[in-house]
């Protein structure tokens, strides 16, 4: 085991031992659509900043050794840096490759005919300062009826990059060229391909467990109470995605609103976590929107089961 794992897996038996239990929210402030992902043992989250889409124009990003302890990195990326971006910033994915940290992110709410849909940035940390990659949006077009935004770029067991992405009631699942600047070619020859399972709205998201494709969105309307998530198996990055069932939504005596989220696995443990955005009881506004986390549980089928959204986050 490497020692910077050693070093996790030691904190985490310790604040367990200790008691040691974070809050839903886990950070203070309006963020939602919050992409969780671990870097070198460190557990960073990159939501947005939840406001009306004119002051939705910077993103800032948290990041936790122990997943009860978060330190703030303010405005990471904004549109000083993003100039075709002028509002409506939301839903970030990052991944990490060769030494360079890449940040997709949707700008513009764009409808047919406007500039905007999916971006990139890229730094040398994950922190960032982030600078937009290409000056344009890497995917502008609505295609199968699938606006462009809540991109998850997915890297295969065999290092091939896709992103999943769509509003509007449709998903499509692209391919990334090697330094992410364009869409290169499926194995049959096209670009874009059309996955969208049952009930499907928007907010995908992917991740892989004992060969099997985990696929995931979100359903019902994001600004009120019957916002939930659902999940599907396959044994191909295409799917088929039939729908298994809701896991994630509102629990009246809790929050409201449950969903677009992110799935996350601490290294050295069999642990999985569901970060989430709700709205809390009483809210009525549609950005007033919390990130929270909480525990993820399979079957003995590896069947996901139904998540149980609490006040008190996680144990570590």
């Amino acid at each position: 085991m490497k020692i910077k794992q050693a070093i996790f897996v030691i904190i985490a038996a310790t604040l367990t031992s200790c008691g040691e239990q974070g809050g839903n929210p886990v950070f203070e402030g309006w963020y939602a659509d919050p992409e969780a992902i671990i870097y070198d043992n460190t557990c960073w989250i990159y939501p947005t900043y939840s406001d009306v889409y004119e002051q939705q124009v910077f993103f800032d990003c948290f990041s936790s050794d122990d997943l009860v302890h978060w330190k703030k990195h303010p405005r990471i990326l904004d549109t000083t840096e993003v100039r075709w971006a002028k509002r409506a910033m939301w839903a970030p994915s990052v991944i990490r490759k060769d030494g360079k940290y890449y940040y997709f992110f949707s700008a513009n709410d764009v409808h047919e005919g406007e500039i905007g849909g999916i971006g990139v940035a890229v730094s040398d940390r994950p922190e960032g300062p982030y600078k937009d990659l290409l000056g344009k949006p890497l995917i502008n077009d609505i295609v199968n009826g699938a606006q462009p935004i809540d991109q998850f770029v997915f890297c295969d067991n065999d290092t091939t990059y896709y992103l999943y992405y769509g509003g509007w009631r449709h998903c499509n699942i692209v391919r990334l060229n090697d330094d992410f600047t364009a869409l290169v070619p499926h194995s049959d020859g096209t670009i874009y391909k059309e996955i969208t399972p049952e009930n499907y709205v928007e907010g995908p998201f992917m991740f892989k467990k004992n060969d099997k494709y985990y696929f995931m969105w979100s359903e019902g309307g994001w600004t009120g109470p019957d916002y939930a998530v659902a999940y599907a198996i396959a044994d191909s990055p295409f799917g088929p995605f039939h729908r298994e069932k809701v896991i994630l939504q509102q629990d009246t005596t809790v929050a409201t609103g449950a969903g677009h989220h992110s799935i996350v696995q601490p290294p050295g443990t069999n642990d999985y976590y569901i970060v989430y955005h709700c709205r809390p009881l009483g809210e009525t506004h549609a950005n007033h929107r919390v990130t929270c986390i909480d525990r993820l549980f399979f079957d003995e089928n590896g069947r996901i089961k139904p998540v149980k959204i609490t006040f008190k986050s996680v144990a570590r």
